[in-house]
């Protein structure tokens, strides 16, 4: 079906319409680099099998994944059933069309916390509230009885892929506010609760705590999640939102998170920097997903006249954090997005939007970093935008697809101030490098020292790549 068609598809849900509407079918070939995900590309599954066939053969022209989704309901297995059923539909045809077979797996992720059974308890045996995850009463070291229940959610559906003969390549969650977690105030309610006692001796130690907690929560979702995917699929990519090697530090603070003075951090300007702990090796996880997006509090964190550096300074932080040191052979797939995130924080007309050159400078420098594709997150009112943005840039970079299957980043270095930012990836004896200048920047050439010996001399080009030699003088 030609593109103009299935644009007017009126079989195609509206998200899809959207996607195909905002993009153009790609100029390069994808070849074996991963796809684009998009969150609309979630609602993109339907009842009828020549029309799923149809929706995924013209997502592919843009190079966009459809994402089926895994959905359980105790209440209704019916429900449960019919995700399966269209989960199954759109990956025998994926499988025909050698596509990759992408999942959101988060609907099964949700449920360790929640009851009297999992609630923190005193020496007394009362409960103790946390209100630091609203609704979501639960003790780290009493949620082993929901491991089982649990998995089951996810061998269900595992088995029936594999009974079905198709593949399970992608597989991703958006699991946050359950499970163990340190933040908020979840420190003091943990120090009145007997097993929390009990298992962490140096619980006064806020670093003790933050271990013993990110430890059990790895733990729940590699036993539930991770290890029965990658027993019946070894190859799968399976991650989760924000789990990603690091420093030992995170430099943003999500939407349900406050920043709380008493635990360990640094400040960089007035941005909080919290203490961290790299649970991604103990997850199972075979992809790193950091979040990269402009938080209405990142504004006022720095006080640089050029806006935009605001965003991308604290934005490139995050992305490149995640890329120094994450396993080269480890995909890394960041969530990101355009519009400001005001949740928590209200609407503030004082705080200006990211420029749409600025994001898509951003998207470059990740790419250059060693990012692998995308995520999108967006509202659905922000889908035309946010969507027609991302894709360009994406789309655009496969031309240079063997620069990015194969090169190495040459620097991670985020400038403390508004300036050049440079990012490349060497293949031998060239580069290929992007330059973006921020403030009253001198518009001269800058020399990069690079790792492994030599140097490069980076002139100004502005909003393009550019391909150098490595100068071993």
């Amino acid at each position: 079906m030609a593109a103009t068609s299935a644009q007017s598809d009126p079989a195609f849900p509206d998200p899809v319409r959207i996607i195909l509407d905002q993009t153009r079918p790609l100029d390069h070939p994808r070849g074996d680099r991963l796809p684009l995900l998009l969150w609309p590309a979630q609602h993109a599954l339907v009842d009828d099998v020549a029309t799923q066939r149809r929706i995924i053969e013209a997502l592919d022209t843009r190079g966009v994944a459809v994402i089926a989704n895994w959905r359980w309901d105790d209440a209704d297995p019916s429900v449960t059933r019919r995700s399966l059923d269209r989960a199954l539909a759109a990956a025998r045809i994926q499988q025909e069309l050698g596509l990759p077979v992408c999942v959101n797996a988060n609907d099964i992720m949700y449920g360790f916390f929640g009851s009297e059974e999992t609630a923190h308890r005193d020496e007394a045996g009362h409960v103790v509230d946390d209100p630091s995850i609203p609704s979501r009463r639960g003790c780290p070291f009493r949620i082993d009885a929901r491991y089982e229940p649990m998995r089951r959610q996810t061998t269900y559906f595992v088995d029936a892929y594999r009974r079905a003969g198709v593949p399970l390549d992608f597989v991703y969650g958006d699991w946050e506010i359950d499970g163990p977690l340190e933040i908020n105030r979840a420190w003091d309610a943990a120090r009145k609760c007997a097993a929390c006692r009990r298992h962490i001796p140096d619980i006064e130690s806020f670093d003790a705590f933050q271990i013993a907690v990110r430890t059990k929560r790895s733990e729940a979702t590699r036993v539930t999640y991770s290890e029965p995917i990658l027993e019946a699929y070894p190859k799968a990519l399976v991650g989760n939102y924000a789990v990603y090697p690091h420093d030992g530090w995170r430099y943003w603070l999500d939407y349900f998170e406050t920043f709380e003075t008493d635990h360990p951090h640094r400040m960089d300007r007035r941005a909080p920097c919290r203490r961290w702990y790299d649970d991604h090796p103990l997850t199972g996880y075979t992809f790193a997903m950091p979040v990269v997006y402009p938080w209405a509090r990142t504004w006022a964190w720095y006080d640089f006249e050029d806006g935009d550096y605001r965003w991308l300074y604290n934005m490139l932080k995050v992305g490149s954090n995640a890329a120094a040191h994450t396993d080269p052979r480890t995909p890394i797939i960041p969530f990101v997005h355009w519009h400001t995130v005001y949740e928590p924080d209200p609407d503030d007309p004082s705080i200006r939007q990211m420029s749409e050159r600025a994001y898509q400078e951003l998207l470059w420098h990740l790419l250059l970093r060693g990012h692998g594709t995308f995520f999108l997150w967006c509202m659905k009112n922000q889908y035309p935008k946010e969507v027609a943005l991302l894709h360009e840039v994406w789309a655009a970079s496969l031309e240079h697809a063997e620069w990015l299957d194969q090169g190495r980043p040459i620097t991670f270095d985020v400038p403390a101030e508004p300036g050049t930012v440079i990012s490349g990836l060497r293949l031998d004896r060239r580069v290929l490098v992007r330059r973006t200048d921020f403030g009253e920047t001198n518009a001269g050439d800058r020399t990069v020292n690079l790792e492994g010996g030599g140097t490069l001399r980076v002139p100004a080009a502005p909003g393009r790549c550019q391909v150098l030699a490595v100068d071993d003088r």
